[in-house]
């Protein structure tokens, strides 16, 4: 697949991880609508990404280009001219990207270096989960505005963090450093620099390469919808799963495998 076209996102293969990061470093890579056009575009082409023995991706690391910023948010000043209902179809657009990257059947892993503000707290939430550097921020700081979230805020802070936490993130519109989203449990890890935290990334992408391509495919799917459900609920989606699972290729393979205390050689089927 080629990615060389995009105006706004720098977009590279790195064995079996794909890197793609949004490059405003001069507007601190603010969601513009042209950079939501290239999310919008490169989310609907990675949407057909396969996950047989064939496919040389097994996940995504989303960052930021530049030293300061992840993403710092929406683009204000285009969004200050917008009108209610241009302001509704910008946050659809937004949902279509973040709700198609949470749909992709490989791991996304948000690399933040810098600010995470807004949008940009919004896009990494969307990710499976976010690795920082110490330098990193994040924050909902849309009430500062008079707004409140619309890219998904309001719903995934509070998956993530507890509804306390969320709640009083985006009623104060406070900026938190990368020690307390770590504590909180918005960002997985910490990485001294912005080199270490891009590695480590791949390095996960490429220890998750290794393993069943269905497997984490399924799993994906399963953690998403069973996420918010009720026990009872969220254990028939769990068994429902284990049986998919079991008609896999990738099953027999790995359990022949153990048996045999050999390595697998997974097919992705």
């Amino acid at each position: 697949m080629d990615f060389a076209r995009y105006d706004t996102l720098l977009v590279e293969q790195d064995g079996p991880a794909l890197v793609v990061a949004v490059n405003r470093p001069e507007a601190m890579n603010a969601l513009a609508s042209a950079v939501v056009d290239d999310l919008l575009d490169l989310t609907d082409r990675l949407a057909g990404v396969g996950i047989d023995g064939d496919w040389p991706l097994r996940g995504i690391v989303l960052t930021g280009a530049g030293a300061k910023a992840f993403v710092a948010g929406a683009d204000i000043r285009e969004m200050n001219s917008m009108s209610a209902d241009a302001a509704e179809a910008y946050a659809r657009r937004m949902h279509s990207v973040t709700t198609r990257l949470e749909a992709l059947p490989v791991p996304v892993i948000a690399a933040v270096n810098g600010f995470a503000l807004g949008g940009g707290c919004e896009l990494a939430l969307a990710c499976d989960f976010i690795y920082a550097s110490r330098t990193a921020s994040f924050g909902q700081p849309e009430v500062n505005l008079g707004l409140v979230p619309g890219f998904g805020g309001s719903v995934r802070l509070q998956q993530r963090v507890g509804l306390g936490h969320a709640r009083e993130l985006i009623y104060t519109g406070r900026r938190i450093d990368a020690e307390e989203a770590l504590r909180i449990g918005l960002a997985n890890a910490l990485f001294d620099d912005a080199d270490a935290l891009l590695a480590a990334a791949k390095a996960t992408i490429a220890e998750i390469a290794a393993k069943a391509p269905t497997s984490v495919d399924n799993t994906k799917r399963a953690l998403n919808r069973i996420n918010g459900l009720p026990v009872a609920e969220g254990l028939e989606a769990e068994v429902e799963s284990f049986r998919e699972a079991f008609a896999t290729e990738d099953s027999v393979v790995g359990r022949s495998a153990f048996l045999a205390k050999d390595t697998p050689t997974f097919p992705g089927r």
